[in-house]
């Protein structure tokens, strides 16, 4: 069974562009059949580092793997390099070596000797680290839907009410009242401290986010009263979805963009919206079928007959053949629920089994006495006569 993309990467589903590809650099490297000569463990595992960054580095690949997992983007991640080739973004991991040995040996107190020294400049992609963001990423919501059996056989639309972090109103979300920043004095506008340290090895530089600014470069001027400098302040939107046919109960939908605003002018988060599944009266679900449980009196199944019963669509009329079994399951074709993946719909299985009665009239305990002296009704073992017989029985008794 697949693990999951954000497993395989070690990543949180908040995960933005930057942290998915710190990841795969990551992993790539070690586990990179160059590093690993004759390793099959380890070639699975570049495999699965390379499938999973594929699909979240993938804008449309990545919303429709958090809609519906690996369903939803089928086996196209796994094949599309073709079998035994790899889809590795080389530029990537030599960018991975640079950043480990970026803060080595220094030579003359000059600059660091490391890849970009060696290979003229490094490799394109790179990039430089620590740019300083445009407002801290607000989080994630996660909320609960519930639904019926009737709902989720035809897919619905929900308008509900979301209480999350918007953008403040008094600042337009800036946190300044004049809407004016200045560089941050800690960090010098990089958004990043560096701690350099000396070990057998050389020198080590590690690199954080500076605690000032958040990684933001720069601090607001007259915040805020309203929001506190924040940007952002508690309040209430409606937001509409749009649930498809034929989800299960533990399925999500992820809305880009629809979860708490992010401070300062940030990003949104996202919406993930978790299925449940409410229990149902009458049905049972069984993939997309349903099951509807019928008791039917013990003549009725004997001589057949037509009975009315529910379906999510209304009632119908079923045909209840002569000489039905008890524990028949008869089949009403398209009468259950929408398939999540394509066209089509499943079916309704009723399952027919006999009514006992409890509480019986004198007179209808006698018929019954009589009824079971007859040869048919309780067959000897073997005898097909005997149960040829119980159907005649019970017409001349029933009719």
């Amino acid at each position: 069974m697949k693990r999951d993309y954000y497993e395989v990467l070690g990543l949180s589903r908040s995960a933005d562009k930057d942290e998915i590809k710190k990841a795969y650099r990551k992993l790539a490297l070690k586990y990179h059949p160059d590093k690993n000569p004759d390793n099959k463990e380890a070639e699975e595992h570049f495999k699965e580092v390379n499938e999973a960054y594929e699909v979240l580095s993938n804008d449309d690949k990545r919303r429709r793997f958090d809609q519906f997992g690996h369903a939803g983007v089928g086996s196209s991640a796994a094949s599309e390099g073709g079998a035994g080739q790899y889809s590795a973004d080389f530029s990537d991991i030599f960018s991975a070596f640079n950043d480990m040995f970026s803060g080595g040996r220094t030579r003359g107190g000059g600059a660091p000797f490391g890849f970009e020294e060696v290979f003229g400049g490094g490799f394109a992609g790179g990039g430089r680290r620590g740019r300083p963001s445009a407002g801290i990423q607000g989080g994630d919501l996660k909320i609960r839907l519930k639904l019926t059996l009737e709902e989720i056989a035809k897919g619905v639309e929900k308008t509900l009410k979301i209480k999350k972090q918007v953008a403040c109103k008094e600042c337009n979300g800036s946190g300044s009242k004049t809407g004016k920043t200045e560089t941050c004095q800690t960090c010098h506008g990089t958004g990043e401290v560096r701690q350099a340290s000396k070990t057998m090895f050389g020198q080590f530089v590690n690199i954080a986010a500076c605690p000032t600014c958040g990684g933001e470069g720069h601090v607001v001027k007259d915040r805020c009263t309203a929001c506190y400098g924040e940007g952002i302040k508690q309040g209430e939107v409606t937001v509409k979805i749009t649930v498809p046919a034929g989800v299960q109960d533990g399925n999500y939908l992820t809305l880009r963009g629809q979860g708490n605003t992010g401070p300062r002018g940030g990003a949104s988060g996202d919406l993930i919206v978790i299925i449940e599944e409410k229990a149902h009266d009458l049905f049972r679900r069984n993939g997309d079928d349903v099951v509807y449980e019928l008791a039917v009196g013990f003549p009725d199944l004997v001589l057949g007959t037509k009975i009315d019963v529910p379906t999510l669509d209304g009632v119908l009329k079923l045909t209840i053949p002569a000489a039905t079994q008890p524990n028949t399951m008869l089949r009403i074709p398209g009468k259950g629920i929408g398939h999540l993946k394509g066209g089509g719909t499943g079916d309704q299985y009723v399952r027919v089994n006999v009514h006992i009665p409890k509480d019986l009239s004198a007179k209808e305990k006698e018929q019954l006495r009589e009824l079971r002296k007859a040869p048919g009704i309780t067959p000897a073992p073997g005898d097909p006569e005997s149960e040829k017989s119980i159907f005649e029985k019970a017409k001349d008794l029933f009719t």
